[in-house]
């Protein structure tokens, strides 16, 4: 039997679950900003900004409501996962490696082309 369609409990669902909305955006905007420019400077913003919303939707999902650290001890019976949390903080330190990595090839490509948008260098490259 299907229930009907009630405003309320779909505004509390949304509004319950308002960090995974927000990661989602985030994560568009990234995505949007690294398909759509052509400037590398903006895609290399775009690419970190999707790596973030990436790695917040994981330290989302390992938040436990009401749970502790897990360290054991009387009293305390539902703990949250540490391991999604490890996990980023290694996402984190190569997210931050590949930035660096792109900005030093930009730099190069900067040097070399004296320009950093794909078309102009694509048209120096006799590709277009």
């Amino acid at each position: 039997m299907m229930s009907e369609f009630n405003m309320s409990d779909a505004l509390n669902y949304v509004a319950g679950h308002i960090n995974y909305w927000m990661i989602i955006a985030v994560m568009m905007v990234g995505l949007y900003t690294l398909i759509s420019r052509t400037n590398l400077m903006k895609k290399l913003a775009g690419l970190s900004m999707f790596q973030t919303a990436v790695i917040l939707f994981y330290v989302s999902l390992g938040k436990v409501t009401e749970g502790t650290v897990p360290i054991i001890d009387q009293g305390y019976t539902l703990y949250s996962n540490p391991l999604p949390q490890v996990l980023m903080l290694t996402a984190i330190v190569v997210g931050v490696a590949t930035t660096a990595l792109g900005f030093a090839l930009v730099i190069r490509i900067k040097e070399s082309y004296h320009s950093i948008e794909e078309n102009e260098i694509e048209a120096m490259d006799g590709k277009e």
